[in-house]
């Protein structure tokens, strides 16, 4: 039951190229830097990520972006990470972009073992009807577009079938953790965390506080240790290391 692993290298030394990872994380919030920094180490290539958002300020999966080793991305925002649209435009990136709230949705169906589910989200644009552009061909055109979906009608309301999301692999980042994997995530961390880490059928935790099983009260558990199969209890140093995006004070 003791699921502690002692090195960042060690956590992730079984992941190949080509894998498919859930990644935890919000911008610059709960983000697992060690677990990913190890991954780049290693020289992991070829990779399928679904997370919110692919790195931001040179952080973050932007580590992996940039050095060319994710292959395709499943998420619901590119914003301010000129890497991640120059690499779309240009052909090199596969891109599915998807409502936020469905992306956790079909994190959190996939981890629960529910294979699909129905969602108004999307229903009457390009999600539901297709033709979204997945992957371009560099001289503007698109490469590689979406499909349709079924899309159904309830009660007189349509809604569109999305399929729920289970990957290789998740990368997650708590505040808290026993040896048992038991996770803890602080406010705002708490963001798509326990979604990939219900997602992945190998799931890695970082934690910034490491416990022995039973201090941590059951009823604050966020994600059960069932969950997870790997703890990587951090250093003082790594676990106090958190960037701001957008420093924001009062005057």
């Amino acid at each position: 039951m003791d699921k502690v692993v002692a090195t960042a290298a060690e956590a992730v030394a079984d992941v190949p190229d080509g894998a498919s990872l859930a990644v935890g994380g919000f911008g610059l919030s709960g983000v697992p830097n060690v677990l990913i920094q190890a991954l780049y180490e290693r020289g992991t290539t070829g990779l399928g990520v679904v997370s919110n958002n692919c790195g931001a300020m040179d952080s973050g999966l932007a580590v992996l972006l940039a050095a060319g080793r994710i292959a395709r991305v499943t998420g619901s925002y590119i914003g301010a990470n000129k890497e991640f649209a120059r690499q779309y435009l240009a052909g090199e990136l596969e891109v599915e972009l998807i409502p936020q709230g469905t992306l956790a949705e079909r994190l959190r169906a996939g981890g629960a073992g529910v294979p699909a589910f129905y969602t108004p989200a999307g229903v009457g644009t390009q999600v539901a009807d297709g033709g979204l552009p997945w992957r371009y061909d560099g001289s503007g055109g698109v490469a590689l577009a979406s499909p349709p979906k079924e899309v159904r009608e309830f009660d007189g309301v349509e809604y569109v079938l999305e399929r729920g999301i289970r990957t290789d692999f998740a990368l997650v980042r708590a505040a808290r953790g026993d040896r048992h994997g038991n996770l803890v995530f602080n406010r705002s961390a708490r963001n798509f965390n326990p979604l990939a880490a219900m997602a992945g059928r190998v799931t890695v935790a970082e934690v910034e506080e490491l416990v022995e099983p039973g201090e941590i009260d059951p009823d604050a558990v966020h994600v059960p240790g069932v969950f997870v199969r790997r703890v990587l209890p951090l250093t003082p140093e790594q676990a106090a290391h958190k960037m701001i995006e957008r420093r924001t004070v009062t005057s």
